[in-house]
């Protein structure tokens, strides 16, 4: 064994002594204390070696984000293989086709193999997890320390199965000295304390993921497993039930996170001593935002990979205060090289107008590339693993990212980095988020052109960006071609998809880009908290037109629309409905500060009121996001018009005693723009001939 090498398992062994009953891996309402992790993890092991599991040989398991992950996963380690993660979300024929690739002895899975278990030594995680609760009450805890291990320092401990750019899997294949270093760099590089309680909400079978829940095991700390980042109710629970300390992100979460919390994001994470983002780096806005609204937790960044581990550490609290130092990936820790090379292949020295290609060096690089050895050789170089990224480092030797070197854009013979592009366009208040590539270019003068695709907030215009761009970009720089989308494409971990954005370029004549019509309907989405800023009286006409013009069931146009834009009056309506809704029993929400209303009224006699008005206000919806208004649909004095007191107020605006108010539109330019939510894709059903759908 190498000297100043620990196996993680020896070390759950001697904290299950050094404190037995602290919470080790908690999920939901379960929890494992660290002498529950060391008896669970040798009776599982014991389970493992009767399946066929023997030390050199490989087991494959669904890294599900619960318990049975860790206790699977240290098993492996007490029988000497090597643990092959899986997507638990992967399907069974991948799940099958990694077990045969890797030469797996055992596979692991609650996923219906059906055909595909013929032939291959499948198992029930579930079962033999419980099996392995039973069969722990029957270990000692002497009789587990017993069981510590002592492998071979560079034996094979884990194969992470991971997609490159070419969509081929590569099996990165760490050895047990690579994970030692691998987690204490984390541990060291976050400061990582005993007394901490890490909320990980990340897919278990992902290097970020793997590289903090082990750190944090190997503190002596508490994981909080969960499963994703979908409701950031979730994470509030969790962070008060448990009182976390930290929280493991991606940086596409923290505006999930923003959007689901608004006014209490900054309540609910500034509980926590530290966030660390991974698999991906803040854009300088999300950066210059987060500090601001958590001025008493420490924001890090970390830039790792498969292949390293966390290699480069940011403290982006400290960073974002010289504004140089704000897009920084960080440094080194002391015991990790790292060299800037040349298109040859040679040491250099760099600065922001030379970068070269990063190479890293140090004992938590990987061992290879299962059964790779060509790519092997392109990739590990006397003890150097030769990445693909753009870098250059400044005079403090703070490493800066310019994306990946065959994403660089040759413009007439001048390097144009897509992320400096990006981090520009992200600064810009109406851009959600953006991706840059390079496409040739249409007048065939210059090679390549940027090309600019992007989420687009309320408010939105091409030649607005365009303005904010010029001053702030040399020309060259300048994207060529601007795309609107409804959003960018991003991977498992939630990093945006290169691929897929090149592929939207390439299908730009489908009907896969907006036109400006789609935008609005796409881009559009509910807007309750306004500026204090009124809405423009020619807009309101505008919107008006929009509204008359909508489809009407006979074209009756029976409807009527009132347009407030007193403020006296719109508090008056608010408090007349809070108060009829209050005696009612009926609800009362959403109605927040709007600049100006529009409310929608229709005969009661006409059988097509509802739906004539529900059409009028999509249409005024949709041209207020076209002329960056936010709003939103109001309900309540749909079912109150004849109940006092919004009988009086109605009576009083004009609106005829006979008319239902069928929709209130609430207007007004939006504080901030929010994540539109996830839609439901499985309610549409195809009859017929559907062409090539």
């Amino acid at each position: 064994m190498a000297e100043h090498m620990e196996i993680l398992v020896n070390r759950i062994i001697e904290l299950a002594d050094l404190q037995p009953e602290k919470t080790a891996v908690a999920f939901k309402d379960t929890r494992l204390s660290y002498r529950e992790l060391a008896l669970r993890s040798a009776a599982m092991a014991g389970l493992l070696k009767a399946a066929g599991v023997t030390q050199g040989s490989r087991a494959a398991f669904s890294a599900v984000s619960k318990p049975e992950m860790p206790v699977i996963y240290l098993a492996l380690q007490l029988c000497g293989a090597a643990a092959v993660f899986l997507d638990k979300n992967a399907s069974a024929k991948n799940m099958a086709d990694i077990y045969d690739d890797a030469e797996a002895v055992l596979l692991l899975t609650d996923k219906p193999m059906k055909e595909l278990a013929a032939g291959r030594n499948v198992v029930s995680l579930k079962e033999f997890y419980m099996r392995a609760g039973s069969d722990a009450e029957g270990f000692s805890p002497e009789a587990v320390t017993e069981l510590k291990v002592c492998p071979d320092a560079g034996a094979c401990s884990e194969i992470l199965f991971t997609t490159g750019s070419t969509g081929k899997p590569k099996g990165v294949m760490l050895s047990y000295s690579a994970v030692y270093h691998i987690f204490t760099h984390t541990a060291e590089g976050l400061g990582m304390r005993p007394e901490d309680v890490l909320l990980l909400p990340l897919p278990l079978n992902h290097s970020f993921a793997l590289r903090v829940l082990r750190a944090e095991l190997y503190t002596g700390g508490t994981v909080v497993l969960q499963n994703g980042f979908a409701f950031a109710k979730e994470i509030e629970e969790n962070i008060n039930k448990y009182s976390c300390t930290a929280l493991s992100a991606v940086p596409a979460s923290y505006e999930l996170m923003k959007s689901q919390m608004q006014q209490r994001f900054s309540e609910i994470l500034g509980k926590l001593r530290y966030m660390e983002f991974g698999a991906g780096s803040l854009s300088i806005r999300q950066r210059l935002e987060i500090t601001k609204l958590l001025p008493d937790t420490v924001i890090y960044n970390v830039w790792g990979s498969s292949e390293t581990g966390g290699a480069l550490f940011c403290n982006v609290t400290g960073a974002v205060k010289r504004p140089e130092k704000a897009g920084t990936l960080g440094r080194p820790l002391p015991d990790v090289e790292i060299m800037v090379l040349d298109p040859e292949g040679n040491p250099m020295e760099s600065d922001s107008a030379h970068p070269g290609r990063m190479a890293l060096k140090g004992e938590m690089l990987m061992s290879g590339y299962w059964k790779a050895p060509e790519l092997n050789r392109e990739t590990l170089r006397d003890g150097w693993l030769l990445t693909g990224d753009m870098v250059y480092r400044d005079e403090d030797g703070d490493v800066f990212m310019l994306g990946r070197a065959d994403d660089i854009i040759n413009v007439g013979g001048e390097k144009v980095s897509p992320v400096e592009v990006e981090e520009a366009a992200g600064l810009y208040e109406y851009v959600q988020e953006c991706a840059c590539i390079g496409v040739d270019d249409p007048d065939d003068m210059l090679g390549q052109v940027p090309a600019l695709f992007v989420a687009v907030k309320s408010g939105y215009t091409e030649a607005g960006l365009k303005s904010f761009l010029a001053a702030r970009l040399e020309r060259y720089k300048l994207p060529r071609l601007y795309f609107p989308v409804e959003k960018i494409p991003r991977n498992r971990m939630q990093k945006k998809d290169y691929r897929a954005v090149r592929q939207m370029y390439v299908d730009r004549d489908s009907l896969e880009l907006m036109n400006p019509v789609m935008q609005a309907i796409l881009g559009r989405r509910s807007i309750r908290k306004f500026r204090e800023q009124p809405v423009p009286q020619n807009m309101l006409k505008m919107l008006i037109r929009a509204g008359i013009h909508a489809p009407s069931g006979h074209n009756m146009q029976s409807w009527k629309f009132t347009v407030l834009t007193d403020q006296t009056e719109i508090s008056r309506l608010k408090k007349a409905a809070k108060e009829t809704a209050a005696l009612k029993k009926t609800g009362f929400f959403g109605w927040e500060n709007p600049q100006a209303m529009i409310l929608i009224s229709n005969d009661s006699r006409n059988p097509d009121g509802c739906q004539d008005a529900a059409c009028a206000a999509e249409n005024i919806m949709l041209a207020a996001y076209s002329f960056g208004l936010g709003s939103v649909w109001l309900n309540p004095l749909m079912t109150l018009r004849n109940d006092e007191p919004v009988k009086t107020v109605l009576d009083e605006l004009g609106i005829p005693r006979g008319h239902t108010v069928w929709a209130s539109v609430a207007l007004g330019y939006p504080v901030a723009d929010v994540i539109a939510p996830a839609r439901k894709t499985d309610v549409v059903k195809y009859i017929g001939r559907t062409g090539d759908m």
